[in-house]
């Protein structure tokens, strides 16, 4: 478990790096650039994630052919993901670009939009280089090969910041974009990100190839198999981020220093959580290989170990959030009142971290096993019909700000975490699901 998690976790964490590096790097420009930068982010990530979503279902379908030792079945599962990738990617582009017409009906800070808009225009471009990015990174983690993962990420990030660095303060003759330069430096990485993954599957093909050749034809059959498993994964991370989304767009109505303090201490929250999400796909990649070599035990073994990780490591980061809150918040800003609203959600945060990290986790390792439904109706409950409307009640009825809105948070996370640990010791314990069927690809 530990030699494939540690370089997921480096690629999570390089993943969200480049969200921390934004919202440094726009924080002289103030706490509207601040709330902008991250309001675009998390709109555009409601749509982009939900097609990510829907090729979660290769961590099912090559995690299983590798551990029967089809190769050949590992390959065209790939394809397929490729062909989802260029078909969802338009559909989701104008989605993303209509869902940016209507942010000034928003309620949004004025200040806010102003920003907010032109950068979710500019984000939006980056679908489809995201989605080839996360096709072929499910295929390589579902097959042991980490590394070159780790290294897009890694080296994305110095793209990021050599990037934001020319477009946002205006370098080397470039004009100065402020917040929307931010965005520019997105769209770049993720094409990056994805030659890179590119070029190390096409290497991979060439040592690691079967012995027939396989079809390059669309199969149908095959794409709704993929839709059965990935769609239902694709909502349930839907109305994850959405409901982020939908307490941010709530946050933007505030004052921008509450909004600023909630994206500062999103980011770091979100930071953290990168370990439990490489932990979701470890784990789903491992429990997916041992219901490939029908080996029950190892399926027990490689969940529990992954939920025992994520609960060690939540557990540590909840003390630093306790302790460390204001210099964590410091360093993205000095403005006085973000300064005395961040340490207050982070201390929120910190009490939630060990169930947001069980259910980051057991979405993964249900995954594993085939499951995606439960957790995206688990999610739906816990944070559309309890946080939500808790934490819009203790904003705006009760009075108690953007702390309110985080209560909201953890109340649907602790919900969530509950119900989806409850529901692996019971799939867990039971027989291993049936033979998939892995009949030959040929061409």
């Amino acid at each position: 478990m530990v030699s494939l998690a540690v370089p997921v976790i480096l690629a999570e964490i390089g993943w969200t790096t480049m969200g921390l590096v934004d919202t440094l790097m726009v924080g002289p420009l103030g706490p509207a650039a601040i709330g902008a930068v991250g309001l675009g982010s998390i709109v555009f990530l409601s749509v982009g994630i939900f097609g990510m979503g829907l090729l979660l279902g290769l961590d099912t379908l090559v995690a299983q052919s590798f551990g029967a030792g089809r190769m050949d079945r590992c390959q065209h599962w790939l394809r397929q993901g490729v062909y989802l990738a260029l078909i969802g990617s338009l559909p989701l582009s104008l989605l993303s670009f209509g869902v940016g017409a209507t942010l000034p009906h928003w309620g949004l800070n004025a200040d806010v939009l102003v920003l907010a808009s032109p950068y979710l225009n500019v984000v939006t471009l980056s679908v489809l280089p995201l989605l080839f990015y996360t096709t072929f990174r499910r295929y390589l983690q579902a097959v042991n090969l980490v590394r070159p993962i780790t290294f897009a990420l890694l080296t994305a990030n110095l793209v990021n910041v050599a990037v934001n660095w020319v477009l946002i303060y205006g370098k080397l003759g470039f004009p100065a974009l402020g917040a929307t330069g931010a965005a520019w430096a997105t769209v770049l990485s993720r094409i990056y990100m994805a030659a890179v993954l590119g070029v190390a599957v096409r290497e991979s093909q060439r040592t690691r190839g079967p012995a027939e050749r396989i079809s390059r034809r669309l199969d149908p059959d095959a794409m709704r198999k993929l839709l059965s498993l990935g769609g239902p994964a694709a909502l349930q991370i839907l109305l994850e981020m959405g409901v982020f989304a939908a307490v941010s767009a709530l946050a933007g109505r505030l004052a921008p220093a509450a909004l600023a303090a909630h994206q500062i201490a999103l980011n770091l929250w979100s930071f953290v959580f990168m370990v439990p999400l490489g932990l979701n796909a470890a784990g789903a990649v491992r429990v997916g290989q041992a219901v490939g070599r029908r080996d029950r035990e190892g399926v027990w073994r490689s969940g529990w170990a992954a939920l025992a990780l994520a609960a060690g490591f939540t557990a540590s980061s909840a003390v630093i959030f306790f302790v460390a809150a204001r210099p964590l918040i410091g360093a993205f800003s000095h403005d006085a009142t973000v300064l005395a609203i961040g340490p207050s959600l982070l201390a929120i945060a910190g009490v939630c971290l060990v169930f947001d990290g069980t259910q980051g986790v057991s979405t993964g390792i249900l995954r594993g096993l085939g499951e995606t439904r439960i957790p995206m109706f688990a999610n739906f409950a816990g944070h559309w019909l309890i946080g939500l409307p808790l934490g819009y009640a203790a904003c705006f009825w009760w009075g108690w700000g953007v702390q309110g809105l985080w209560l909201g948070l953890a109340a649907g996370l602790t919900a969530v975490g509950s119900v989806l640990l409850a529901t692996w010791y019971r799939r867990a314990r039971k027989a291993l699901p049936p033979e998939a069927g892995l009949p030959s690809v040929r061409a």
